[in-house]
C-alpha cells in the first residue's frame, strides 16, 4: 500500500467518524421528537428543525472550560480523548465494500472488541479524576457494567466467528448465509442487547442516572469536553451498528454488491442505529441489581447456549461434507 493511499484511507476515516456519529445524533432528535412529542428538535432554524445540530454546537462551543480545583487535572483532560478515539480505532478495522477496509486485520472481529472496550476507560478515567462522589459512583457502575457485558457480547460474537471459520470480518461476510439470520438468532439479540449496555444508553444508563448521581461520570464537564463525550457515544453507535451487521446481516452482501456493497454496508448500520434509538425511548431505566442479574443470569447462559448451538451445527455440517 503507498503512501498516498494510506493518507487517502484515513482522512476517509476521520471524515467518516466526524460525519456518521452526527447523522445519528440528528436522527435521533428528530425520532425522540416525533415518538415523545418534543417541540424544540423540530423548530430549529425552519424546515423540520434541520440546524438543531448546529445550534447544540454553537452552545457547547460558548460554554466556559472548567476543570474543578481538586480534580487531577491532566487525567481530567485526558477522558474525553479516551473515550473518544477506540471508537475511531475500531471503525477502521470494519469492511464497507468487498475488499476494502481501512485497516483489513485477519483477526478483525476480535481487534474491533477490543478497541470498543478500551472506550469505557474514558468513563472511568472521568469519574475517578473529577474529585466528585457521584462522578466516581457512575465510575464504579460503569465498570461493573463493563464486567458484566463485555462476556455476553464477546460470545456472541464468538458464535459467529466460529460458524465462519474465521475471525476476519471479511471472511465472515464472504462466508455469511441469509439463512444465518434463524440460527444465529439468540447471538444476535445477545449482542444487540449486550451492546445497547456497553453504550450505555437507556434503559442501561444507570452510570449517568440523573435523579441518583447528578451526570454520573460527566458531571464536572462542560463546553466541548462534555460534547467529546456525546460524540464518544454516538460514534460507539456507529460502530456497534457497523459490527452488527458486518456480523448479522452479511455487511456488503446484496444486489449488486460488486458496486453498491458500501451503500449495503451503511444501509443495514442505518436501521440498527435506528433500532438502537428506538430501544432509548421506549424502555424505562433498569436498576442497577436488575443490570446485573440480567446480565449473569440470562444473557451469558443465552450466549452460552448459542455457543452450543453453533458448535454441533459446525459439526454436523462438517460431517455431512
Amino acid at each position: 500500500m503507498s503512501t498516498l493511499e494510506v493518507i487517502l484511507r484515513a482522512a476517509g476515516l476521520l471524515a467518516a467518524f466526524l460525519l456518521l456519529p452526527l447523522l445519528v445524533g440528528q436522527t435521533e432528535h428528530k425520532v425522540m421528537a416525533h415518538m415523545q412529542g418534543r417541540l424544540g428538535p423540530m423548530y430549529a432554524g425552519g424546515f423540520h428543525g434541520w440546524a438543531q445540530l448546529v445550534a447544540d454546537g454553537a452552545k457547547f462551543v460558548q460554554k466556559e472550560d472548567i476543570v474543578p480545583a481538586a480534580a487531577d487535572k491532566r487525567l481530567f483532560r485526558l477522558a474525553p480523548a479516551l473515550a473518544l478515539i477506540p471508537y475511531l480505532v475500531a471503525l477502521a478495522a470494519i469492511p464497507v465494500h468487498p475488499g476494502f477496509a481501512v485497516a483489513d486485520l485477519p483477526g478483525g472481529a476480535l481487534f474491533v472488541l477490543a478497541a470498543t472496550s478500551v472506550g469505557i476507560l474514558g468513563t472511568l478515567v472521568a469519574g475517578w479524576a473529577s474529585a466528585n462522589k457521584y462522578a466516581l459512583i457512575g465510575a464504579m457502575r460503569s465498570a461493573a457494567q463493563l464486567i458484566a457485558y463485555e462476556l455476553p457480547l464477546a460470545l456472541a460474537a464468538a458464535s459467529v466467528t466460529l460458524a465462519a471459520g474465521t475471525l476476519s470480518l471479511g471472511g465472515i461476510i464472504e462466508a455469511w448465509e441469509p439463512w444465518w439470520l434463524m440460527w444465529q438468532l439468540p447471538g444476535a439479540l445477545v449482542f444487540l442487547v449486550a451492546a445497547v449496555a456497553e453504550l450505555q444508553r437507556p434503559p442501561f444508563d444507570m452510570p449517568i442516572a440523573d435523579a441518583e448521581i447528578v451526570f454520573g461520570p460527566y458531571t464536572e464537564y462542560t463546553g466541548l469536553r462534555f460534547a467529546f463525550f456525546l460524540l464518544a457515544e454516538y460514534g460507539g453507535i456507529v460502530v456497534m451498528s457497523l459490527l452488527f451487521s458486518t456480523l448479522y446481516l452479511g455487511g456488503w452482501r446484496g444486489p449488486f454488491d460488486d458496486l453498491a456493497g458500501w451503500a449495503w454496508t451503511l444501509l443495514k448500520g442505518f436501521v440498527i442505529a435506528l433500532l438502537l434509538i428506538w430501544i432509548r425511548v421506549s424502555w424505562p431505566r433498569l436498576r442497577e441489581d436488575q443490570l446485573q442479574r440480567f446480565a449473569w443470569l440470562t444473557l451469558i447462559p443465552l450466549a452460552l447456549l448459542q455457543l452450543v448451538i453453533t458448535a454441533v451445527g459446525v459439526v454436523l455440517m462438517g460431517g455431512a461434507s
